[in-house]
């Protein structure tokens, strides 16, 4: 896990990777076509939009006050994925407001071989947080690729066999609906019963 973590990033270099990518029609990954230079753009304003709109709740934020060790979040991620810019403001907001959390960011396509052991359902989906020990490195816990409602609603898609741009449609539809609650709610158990 040490290699990885060497490798990775911070949120706010992870979103000035993305900016300056951006800048030159290009995102993360080999993957530059249209489609997902358009899914690049759109989550990087998604992405900004939570940066300043965003709040934790005070359920959230009373649950990391009670903290005591000091953890890794090593989230595989990529600029072109909707969950991911959804998401991981949010794990943001959390390393601000805990000092014994630290945030690091991975590129999944570059740590294929990180990435395959941490699978959904068959599928390299992002993003994918890995809770770690920061002094073991051992595991605690692992949350991802999205809030338990939105996953049932994209299986649910997937078995009627509807478009990618349809799944994306309903996804963000219920971010939007739901506010990063869910996400927070989830966090917040997981924290409680892992770190607390």
């Amino acid at each position: 896990m040490t290699n990885y973590i060497s490798k990775s990033i911070s949120y706010n270099d992870y979103v000035t990777l993305l900016d300056n990518l951006m800048a030159q029609g290009k995102t993360t990954g080999q993957n530059h076509s249209d489609d997902y230079i358009n899914y690049a753009k759109l989550n990087l304003a998604r992405m900004h939009r939570l940066n300043k709109t965003a709040k934790l709740t005070d359920d959230l934020k009373n649950t990391l006050q009670n903290v005591k060790s000091n953890f890794i979040f090593l989230v595989l991620t990529e600029g072109w994925c909707g969950d991911a810019a959804q998401n991981i403001p949010i794990l943001n907001l959390v390393e601000n407001e805990c000092k014994n959390i630290d945030l690091k960011l991975i590129l999944r396509d570059e740590n294929l071989e990180l990435m395959d052991n941490y699978l959904t359902d068959g599928g390299r989906s992002i993003p994918k947080l890995i809770c770690l020990n920061k002094t073991t490195l051992n595991e605690v816990f692992v949350w991802g690729p999205r809030p338990a409602a939105a996953q049932q609603i994209m299986l649910e898609l997937k078995e009627k066999n509807v478009t990618l741009a349809e799944k994306g449609e309903a996804i963000h539809k219920w971010y939007n609906e739901d506010k990063t609650l869910s996400m927070q709610e989830e966090l917040k158990n997981l924290i409680e019963k892992h770190l607390c």
